[in-house]
């Protein structure tokens, strides 16, 4: 009677449930926002972000476009320029910039020859990046006319080809030292000396990479559709950076620091972001672009940094590279611990960080430099008592809260020196 039942059962199961074993439409699995899901295509989230931004600053952009107009005009500017250079020093700067790299290509042409030893070449070439160093900030310092943007921005020009030729430098060292193992693997389609030439060097000048190598890796063709994708971005992240300028003054009562940087904190973060995406993304890809340069990797996923060293390290790629390659390794093969090189890289980060600052603004407050070897202790204390999300959320608070602290210190200082006699 027992196998009777059990057997009569199972047709009756079937025929009043006969999707049952044939088309289950549930299985076990996890919510896409479940970290434990494994999903990782968040594009319409950032596309969401990006028209957020968009319609919030959209007003901000056309009330300042009705009642202040277009303040700059590209053409009025060229023949400003043209009609008088001398009233543009940092324009000039630039230019004059030409000299230190002609004297960098015929220093290495000259060493390929044999008609300089290697001690005049090394010494023709720490001359040529000393007063690459000193120059710029002379003439930003002497001349009045010269604004702190426009300092800044020869400045900044200066430190990468600084930078690059210093690359340059040793990369042609190691092709003529053709006993190591670098120098063979440096030899492609291009061999030393016949990469010593004007146009193998101003494209490496003009290519997105502070790493110079015989022979880059080379995209097939330009592709205009994204080239102008790119242009688009850069032209509509800069009309969005214009309307979150933070025009307060700021108030000289040092109890309310705490309110002024709180209310820094939102908008300095989110141009910070839009800079990042500007410059390391849009810019980055559209000159790349344009050269057929094939290494795109500006940038790597700093925003899951769970440490402060993961994310120095992947922020900015192509200043990780140098930094590893032309500062890190040789300190470690000179004997170095990983300690004392490490703490070096950050010591010459915060120079830079203090030069390109300080030199535009006249004052030297080391506020930048101070922020930059704070990052040692920081990254000290992260990685040693915090993981996972608790690691990454201070990441962010340190990128939110420092950054405008040190933006508020050098507004704070730069009123106090030039606008405290006016008040009073």
């Amino acid at each position: 009677n027992h196998k009777r039942g059990s057997n009569t059962r199972g047709p009756q199961l079937s025929s009043v449930c006969p999707a049952v074993g044939q088309d289950n439409c549930h299985k076990t699995q996890q919510s896409l926002l479940s970290s434990s899901s494994g999903y990782s295509n968040y594009r319409g989230v950032l596309n969401w972000c990006v028209v957020m931004l968009v319609l919030s600053n959209a007003r901000l952009f056309l009330e300042n476009l009705l009642k202040y107009g277009v303040l700059v005009d590209p053409v009025q500017v060229v023949s400003l320029f043209l009609k008088d250079p001398y009233s543009w020093p940092a324009a000039c700067l630039v230019i004059v910039s030409n000299v230190f790299i002609v004297v960098a290509l015929y220093t290495e042409r000259q060493l390929s020859k044999g008609s300089f030893s290697e001690r005049v070449g090394f010494l023709v070439h720490f001359v040529n990046l000393a007063v690459m160093l000193t120059f710029p900030p002379a003439v930003v310092l002497v001349l009045p006319s010269v604004t702190p943007v426009g300092g800044a921005f020869a400045l900044g020009i200066y430190t990468i080809l600084f930078l690059k030729l210093y690359s340059y430098k040793d990369v042609n060292l190691w092709c003529r030292e053709l006993s190591t193992v670098k120098a063979r693997k440096l030899v492609r389609s291009v061999c030393y000396p016949g990469n010593l030439t004007i146009r193998d060097m101003y494209y490496f000048v003009f290519a997105p990479t502070l790493c110079y190598e015989l022979n880059f890796p080379r995209s097939p063709e330009i592709r205009m559709s994204f080239l102008l994708r790119r242009l688009f971005e850069m032209v509509r992240k800069h009309l969005m950076s214009e309307s979150l300028n933070y025009n307060d003054r700021p108030d000289m009562d040092l109890s309310r620091m705490t309110e002024r940087l709180l209310r820094l904190a939102v908008p300095n973060h989110l141009l910070w972001l839009m800079f990042f995406y500007w410059f390391f993304h849009s810019s980055m890809n559209f000159t790349a672009e344009l050269l057929r340069f094939g290494d795109r990797q500006f940038y790597k996923d700093w925003w899951n940094s769970e440490s402060v060293t993961y994310f120095w390290q992947n922020w900015n790629i192509p200043v990780h590279k140098w930094c590893l390659r032309h500062f890190y390794k040789p300190l470690l093969r000179k004997g170095f611990s990983k300690i004392a090189s490490q703490s070096a890289v950050f010591f010459l980060s915060a120079f830079f960080h203090e030069y390109l600052v300080s030199v535009p603004l006249r004052m030297f407050r080391l506020w930048a430099f101070t922020g930059m070897m704070a990052q040692l202790p920081l990254a000290w204390f992260v990685g040693r008592f915090l993981r996972g999300n608790y690691g990454n959320a201070a990441v962010w608070i340190s990128i939110i809260i420092g950054q405008p602290f040190a933006v508020l210190m050098y507004v704070h200082d730069y009123y106090v020196m030039h606008h405290k006699q006016e008040d009073v």
